[in-house]
């Protein structure tokens, strides 16, 4: 077995449980040293594996539901599983589509595969614990768009997505968490920490191959990134940020300035950018 076409295989793997099955599989067999670097044919995949449901539409078409609510905290429970299952299909793309990155890249993009898998995992059975299933609720597309956009270049998947679409969840999260143990939702907030404390790692691994990248190609990192942010997402950043958090996952001084200042203009404030 090689390890590109086994990342193809688990990414178009549309059943949920099979594909966290394959995704854990697969991180386990790189560990275990039994699969090979036999380069396979790279093609582009505008939909990855994934169930008939949830049926996928504008953001703007999402209905919003009372957090206080039960239905309104399974609803959020279930846009953050989506979340979840697309970052999982965009770390095996990671691995399956740039197979010019070195050994330590893989294993860094199956690590956050397989963590990305268990964050599914976790908010699908609170889900279950609600009554519900993944696919019950409409969901969005935004994640995978990207993927798409950044389909052609290692650095510019590094720049807009776990720069960009992942750090937006080190932003909200916190937030998210004491919203919930203010309702007495403990149980969803623990899987939020779990999922925040491993998404500063994520980041943390985009932010260090960026660089990587930056650096083996000459380019200024700060410069290089804000212009692929005009490029590709017209208004800039949405805040607020949490710097903290942005600090730990390897974000320089200078960014957090800059990216502060971006946030005190009124429009940037209802930008796109955000990860739900």
């Amino acid at each position: 077995m090689n390890v590109y076409s086994q990342a193809r295989e688990a990414l178009l793997t549309p059943d949920p449980t099979l594909k966290v099955e394959r995704t854990l599989q697969l991180r386990s067999d790189w560990e275990a040293g039994r699969l090979r670097l036999d380069r396979c044919p790279v093609e582009a995949i505008a939909v990855p594996g994934r169930p008939d449901r949830p049926e996928l539409v504008l953001p703007r078409n999402l209905k919003k539901r009372k957090l206080s609510t039960p239905e309104g905290r399974a609803v959020l429970i279930h846009a953050l599983a989506h979340i979840e299952f697309n970052a999982i299909n965009l770390a095996l793309d990671a691995v399956y589509r740039f197979q010019q990155m070195p050994t330590d890249y893989i294993a860094d993009w199956l690590r956050v595969a397989a963590e990305e898998a268990r964050h599914f995992s976790l908010l699908r059975q609170r889900l279950h614990d609600h009554g519900v299933d993944y696919g019950d609720f409409p969901a969005h597309n935004g994640l995978w768009s990207m993927a798409c956009k950044t389909d052609h270049d290692p650095l510019e998947r590094m720049a807009l997505v776990p720069r960009v679409m992942e750090a937006r969840g080190l932003d909200v999260t916190p937030g998210m968490i004491t919203r919930l143990e203010t309702l007495g939702d403990s149980e969803t907030a623990a899987v939020l920490k779990i999922i925040w404390t491993d998404e500063v790692t994520h980041v943390e691994i985009g932010n260090r191959w960026y660089h990587h990248l930056c650096q083996e190609q000459s380019l200024d990192p700060e410069t290089t990134f804000y212009a692929l942010v005009d490029q590709h997402m017209p208004g800039g950043l949405r805040g607020p940020f949490h710097l903290e958090g942005r600090r730990q996952a390897g974000f320089s001084e200078t960014e957090l300035a800059r990216l502060q200042a971006q946030d005190a203009t009124p429009a940037l404030h209802s930008s796109s950018g955000s990860v739900a």
